[in-house]
């Protein structure tokens, strides 16, 4: 893929005349601009400017002369990553004993609990999102009675959960996702936060790779992932809880959270803890033991939790 390393940029107009202009662009066979975008730069006047990017100078100089447009600059492209620029603009995350922070607040670290550098990167998760955050409350107040010693997090995106259960247990952590880059972000994190050791980290989907079945049964598991996969693994997820085990259950929202527990009721493992943030949920399920059924309470409404519940296919 050609990247864009320079721009071209018109004088400001009217909005017709811009969108004119950038159609002259997109279709004279000539000019051979990666993209064309329309920009308001002046919004009590109307005026709208039309940047082109270019893979070189000579191109978008091209192109300004071909047209005649006067007064239209060619400039470098900075070299941005725009990602880690936004990201950089949030404040650490406290969850807890917890407390999530990106390379540029390393010095705002807190003397007590277990602070976690994870930086924005190509993977999912920082710890910003309401999700991940729940996961954390949900994971600070397992420890607070508990000790696991087998945990597994599936989905792991950039490994915050992972991380944090090795950080503060120092005790061994199975990682998987179905994206070899967030596999190899999560060990990258790892090893920056002290915990590669402890760590291990396979590119998976669903629950059928050798190291899940090798280090179950499990006391905990981390499902941070999406309502229609959870659905489709909760007899798997369930199958791999020890007794007294949790399972928390995130990436849904709060519309979906009836459907999800109702899902994890049917596989006999009973409500432990719900954490709301903002629209997303983290739901706390825990194993009491062999054969455990639900009271009745009057007439259940039905779900589907047939491991074929529509659109489960696609998102995993």
């Amino acid at each position: 893929m050609t990247a864009a390393r320079f721009t071209l940029t018109t004088t400001p107009a009217p909005l017709d005349a811009a969108q004119a202009t950038t159609d002259v662009i997109d279709a004279h066979i000539a000019i051979d601009a990666l993209a064309v975008t329309v920009n308001e730069v002046d919004e009590d006047r109307a005026l709208w400017s039309v940047v082109a990017y270019f893979a070189e100078a000579s191109e978008a100089a091209h192109a300004r002369d071909l047209l005649s447009l006067e007064g239209a600059v060619v400039a470098p492209l900075p070299d941005v990553d725009w990602v880690r620029q936004s990201l950089e603009g949030l404040a650490p995350v406290a969850a807890g004993r917890f407390w999530l922070h990106g390379s540029h607040d390393r010095g705002r670290r807190r003397a007590g609990g277990v602070s976690l550098e994870i930086d924005a990167g190509t993977a999912f998760g920082t710890g910003h999102h309401g999700t991940t955050a729940g996961c954390l409350l949900a994971l600070d107040g397992i420890l607070k009675r508990e000790a696991p010693q087998r945990v597994f997090d599936l989905g792991c995106g950039t490994g915050v959960l992972a991380i944090a259960t090795a950080r503060a247990t120092r005790r061994a952590v199975l990682a998987t996702d179905i994206d070899p880059e967030a596999v190899r972000v999560t060990r990258l994190n790892a090893a920056l936060n002290g915990v590669a050791p402890l760590l291990r980290a396979h590119t998976a989907a669903g629950l059928h790779h050798p190291a899940v079945r090798r280090h179950a049964p499990y006391d905990l598991i981390f499902a941070n992932i999406l309502a229609r996969p959870l659905v489709a693994l909760a007899p798997g997820l369930s199958g791999l809880l020890l007794p007294g085990g949790h399972l928390v259950l995130s990436g849904l929202t709060r519309d979906q959270l009836r459907w999800i527990k109702a899902c994890y009721l049917a596989q006999g493992l009973r409500h432990a803890r719900t954490i709301v943030m903002g629209n997303w949920v983290a739901l706390v399920m825990k194993k009491s033991g062999i054969n455990v059924k639900r009271p009745a309470h009057g007439r259940a409404r039905r779900f589907n939790c047939s491991k074929r519940a529509p659109g489960w296919e696609s998102d995993l």
